[in-house]
C-alpha cells in the first residue's frame, strides 16, 4: 500500500490521528478492536474485496512472520523435541500453542478443535469483523497468519486453510478449517495464498 496508502486508509477509517503516529510496537492492548475493524472496512473500500483479501492474507502472513522472528512467539515450542514429530502433530501442536499464546496476549478468545478429523481454528471474539456485516467470510488476515504458522510448523506448504464460518455473516464465531492440499497443488500454494499475488497485481 505505500505509505500514502496508509495514510488514506486510516482517513477512510476516521483514524486520522494515527497518521505517522502509528501505535507503538508492543504486546500491550493499545489498539482497539473496533479500530483494527474500522481498517480492514476502509480498505475493501480502497481495493474493493478480492484486492483487500490478498493484502490482508499477506499482512497476516507478514505479521506471523515478524512475530516469530522477533516477539519469540512461538518460543515455548520445544524445538529439538518438536522437529522430530510427523508434520500432522506438528501442525496441531503448534497450532494449539498459537491459540493459547493470542488468548493469553489479546482480547482474542482462539481455540482449536478438531471436527470430523479436521482441524478447525475458532475465533470467538474476532478483531477483524468486529461489528461488521457481511455476506462473505472476511477475516483475511487471521486466513494468512494461520497459513504461515503451517508453513513455519511444518516447514511444507502442504497446508491450505479456509474460513468457513464468519460472525460477520451472522455465525457464532470465526472458524478456519486446516485442510490437506491435494499433492499436485502443494506447491502452488492455496486459494488465499494464490490471489495474494494475483489481486494485489490488479489494483
Amino acid at each position: 500500500m505505500g505509505g500514502n496508502g496508509v495514510a488514506a486508509a486510516l482517513r477512510l477509517a476516521r483514524l486520522e490521528h494515527l497518521i505517522g503516529n502509528y501505535p507503538p510496537d508492543t504486546l500491550d492492548r493499545d489498539f482497539s478492536f473496533e479500530d483494527f475493524a474500522a481498517v480492514n472496512q476502509a480498505i475493501v473500500e480502497m481495493y474493493g474485496p478480492q484486492g483487500a483479501r490478498g493484502l490482508c492474507v499477506r499482512a497476516g502472513r507478514a505479521s506471523l512472520r515478524h512475530a516469530v522472528a522477533e516477539s519469540g512467539l512461538m518460543a515455548i515450542l520445544p524445538d529439538p523435541a518438536f522437529q522430530l514429530l510427523p508434520v500432522g502433530a506438528r501442525a496441531k501442536v503448534g497450532l494449539n500453542t498459537l491459540a493459547e499464546v493470542l488468548s493469553k496476549l489479546s482480547d482474542q478468545e482462539v481455540k482449536l478443535e478438531e471436527r470430523a478429523g479436521d482441524l478447525v481454528c475458532v475465533v470467538e471474539t474476532c478483531p477483524e469483523c468486529w461489528g461488521q456485516i457481511s455476506h462473505e467470510a472476511i477475516c483475511h488476515g487471521t486466513n494468512g497468519m494461520l497459513q504461515e504458522a503451517l508453513r513455519w510448523l511444518t516447514d511444507t506448504e502442504a497446508y491450505g486453510v479456509t474460513e468457513v464460518e464468519c460472525v460477520a455473516r451472522g455465525d457464532s464465531a470465526c472458524a478456519f478449517l486446516i485442510f490437506k492440499e491435494p499433492e499436485e497443488s502443494a506447491h502452488g500454494g492455496s486459494d488465499g495464498r494464490a490471489l495474494d499475488a494475483a489481486d494485489v497485481e490488479e489494483q
